[in-house]
């Protein structure tokens, strides 16, 4: 099982970038796909992006594609998201988790069946 450490988040104006980095606990970090998940206030959790175990697949939501970028380091065991291009939209409680194939990171199902989720960390887009 893989325990995550998400960091990263703050303030910034629309048009800006943060970097996220989750850190991820456990030997087995490398062969679990690694995806981000967003949850604004009053609103369901979902998929942003997801990366392939080996950083060779990616996948991203229609509404940061071209603007966010998932990356990994698995010598580090930790998974990033640089967010360039930020929109008040984007201000939510900003998730990582792991799961064995990174097809089944978008499926709403995963957060519904997920129980075991880090703190978060908080990004707040102002206008």
């Amino acid at each position: 099982q893989v325990q995550v450490v998400e960091s990263g988040g703050g303030l910034v104006q629309a048009g800006g970038s943060l970097r996220l980095s989750c850190a991820a606990s456990g030997r087995t970090f490398a062969s679990y796909a690694m995806g981000w998940f967003r949850q604004a206030p009053g609103k369901e959790r979902n998929f942003v992006a997801g990366i392939s175990w080996n950083g060779g697949t990616t996948d991203y939501a229609d509404s940061v594609k071209g603007r966010f970028t998932i990356s990994r380091d698995n010598a580090k065991n930790t998974v990033y998201l640089q967010m360039n291009s930020l929109k008040p939209e984007d201000t939510a409680v900003y998730y990582c988790a792991a799961d064995g194939r990174l097809s089944r990171l978008r499926n709403p199902v995963f957060v519904a069946q997920t129980k075991d989720w880090g703190q978060g960390t908080q990004v707040t887009v102002s206008s």
